[in-house]
């Protein structure tokens, strides 16, 4: 699938197949097996298995500022649920969990970042 590119709104996914995540920013270009997002930037992620996820695998999505409103988690090829300990830490912190699968947070990614939404991404390869 392509998704457009909106402009302004920092990297978006432009697709996603078996083979990974197309990110496109503006002077970079790269594509992801597992992905890490956040409005300035994106990065190849190694993710535990979902059911082992715990709060030190997003940590460097954690540390941007402001703080992110919320997660989208990208749970795969299909939707699945996270821990509740993984979700009770992020909203510890004051970060909301948003679970889907991969390919509907890639959707929703460019969706809220097209809206200006403080949002972050971690998404588990299809």
């Amino acid at each position: 699938m392509r998704i457009e590119r909106e402009r302004g709104v920092g990297p978006i996914i432009t697709g996603f197949s078996q083979g990974g995540f197309k990110v496109e920013a503006e002077a970079f270009r790269g594509v992801y097996r597992a992905l890490l997002i956040w409005p300035e930037g994106s990065a190849e992620w190694t993710p535990p298995s979902l059911d082992a996820l715990a709060i030190d695998a997003v940590a460097p999505l954690l540390t941007i500022d402001p703080r992110p409103e919320f997660l989208l988690l990208g749970t795969g090829a299909t939707m699945q649920r996270p821990s509740p300990g993984f979700v009770r830490a992020l909203e510890a912190q004051g970060i909301g969990v948003e679970a889907m699968d991969s390919r509907a947070a890639a959707r929703a990614w460019a969706a809220l970042r097209g809206e200006g939404r403080w949002v972050v991404g971690a998404l588990y390869p299809l």
